[in-house]
C-alpha cells in the first residue's frame, strides 16, 4: 500500500521572509534586560532558549551581535547598528498596529527615559502625572541617575541631560536655562557669619560637587558686575554621584552650597535656607531632552517629548 504523502503548494513550500522575527525579539529582550537570564525571566522561558535564538540570528546575519560574559552581554559594533535599525522597524510596526486598532485614539506602548536626580525629583514628577492622566495605557520606565546612559546600547527612548551637549547625532531640545544661587541654613550663618564678597567665601565651609564625567570639582559660577566668574570651591567635604547631597548637607547647617533655584525655592520660602551673595546671581546651566531622530521614535516617546518641551515653555513663561 502506497504511503500517503502531503502535497504542498509552491506558496507553502516557499520560506516566509520574516519567519525569524521571534529571534529578533529575543535579541532585543536580552539587550534591554542586560543578560540572557534576565531576558529569560521577562519572556517566561530559559536562558538556553534565548541563547539558541540569538545564535540562529547571528548565523543568519553572518555577524556576531553580542559579546557574551558570565554575567552580562555587550553589543558589538554590528550589534549596535542592528539594534538601532530593528528598534526602528519594531517601532513602525507598533505604530501601524495602533493606527489600525486604536480607533478611539488611545495611545499605548512603553517609554524608557533617563534623567538626572535634580530633574527627576524636582521637575519631572508633575510632567509624569499629566502624562499618566493623558495616556494611561502607556508604560513608563524611569531611570534616575547622574550617569550619562547610552541611549542606543541601553535601550532608552530619551534622556534629560545637563550642560552643553556634544554633537552625537542625537536630537537635543533645550528645556530650560536653570538659574543658580548660593544658599546656607540660618544656623550656619548665625554660627559662621554671612559672607559679603566672593573673597569672603574662602573663610567658609563650602560644599562642592564632584562631576561624574570628569571626576573634577564643579566650579561655582557667578556674574560679578557684568563679568562671568568661575570659582572653584575647596572644602574638607566633597560630594559625588548625587548633586542633591550638597543641598542636604547645607540644610543641616554644615556649609554653603550652590544649587538650582527650582530645587531650593521652597526651602527659601519656608526659611530653611537663606540666599548668600545674591548680587552674584545671573548665571545658569541648560537642561535638554535628547533622543534619536523622529523616525526612530515611537508615538508614545514623541508624546512624552512634546509634553516635556511644552512644560518647559510653561515654566519659562511663569518665570518671566
Amino acid at each position: 500500500m502506497a504511503s500517503s504523502q502531503k502535497i504542498c503548494s509552491p506558496e507553502s513550500q516557499r520560506s516566509r521572509k520574516f519567519d525569524y522575527l521571534g529571534d529578533v525579539e529575543v535579541f532585543l529582550a536580552v539587550v534591554e534586560h542586560g543578560s540572557f537570564t534576565a531576558g529569560a525571566v521577562a519572556l517566561s522561558t530559559t536562558p538556553s532558549v534565548l541563547s539558541r535564538a540569538v545564535t540562529r540570528l547571528e548565523a543568519r546575519l553572518g555577524r556576531q551581535l553580542l559579546q557574551r560574559t558570565t554575567r552580562r552581554v555587550g553589543l558589538t559594533d554590528a550589534g549596535r547598528l542592528y539594534l538601532e535599525q530593528v528598534r526602528t522597524a519594531f517601532g513602525l510596526l507598533d505604530d501601524a498596529e495602533r493606527d489600525v486598532q486604536g480607533q478611539d485614539g488611545a495611545l499605548a506602548g512603553r517609554v524608557r527615559l533617563s534623567v538626572p536626580t535634580s530633574y527627576g525629583h524636582y521637575r519631572l514628577p508633575p510632567v509624569l502625572a499629566r502624562f499618566a492622566q493623558q495616556y494611561p495605557q502607556v508604560q513608563v520606565e524611569l531611570n534616575i541617575t547622574n550617569r550619562n546612559v547610552d541611549l542606543v546600547a541601553e535601550g532608552f527612548d530619551l534622556a534629560i541631560r545637563l550642560g552643553q551637549l556634544p554633537d552625537s547625532g542625537l536630537v537635543a531640545r533645550k528645556l530650560e536655562d536653570a538659574p543658580l544661587l548660593l544658599v546656607a541654613s540660618p544656623e550656619y550663618l548665625q554660627r559662621r557669619g554671612t559672607p559679603q564678597t566672593l573673597d569672603d567665601l574662602q573663610q567658609h565651609l563650602c560644599l562642592p560637587f564632584v562631576m561624574p564625567r570628569t571626576g573634577r570639582l564643579a566650579p561655582w559660577i557667578f556674574r560679578d558686575d557684568g563679568r562671568d566668574v568661575d570659582w572653584l570651591p575647596r572644602s574638607s567635604i566633597e560630594t559625588s554621584d548625587d548633586v542633591l547631597g550638597v543641598v542636604s548637607l547645607a540644610e543641616q547647617g554644615i556649609g554653603i552650597c550652590q544649587s538650582y533655584e527650582f530645587i531650593v525655592r521652597e526651602r527659601l520660602q519656608r526659611g530653611q535656607f537663606v540666599e548668600v551673595l545674591p548680587q552674584l546671581r545671573g548665571r545658569s546651566r541648560p537642561f535638554s531632552v535628547i533622543y534619536a531622530p523622529h523616525r526612530r521614535q515611537s508615538a508614545a516617546a514623541r508624546a512624552m517629548i512634546e509634553l516635556l518641551v511644552g512644560n518647559a515653555a510653561l515654566v519659562g513663561d511663569c518665570a518671566g
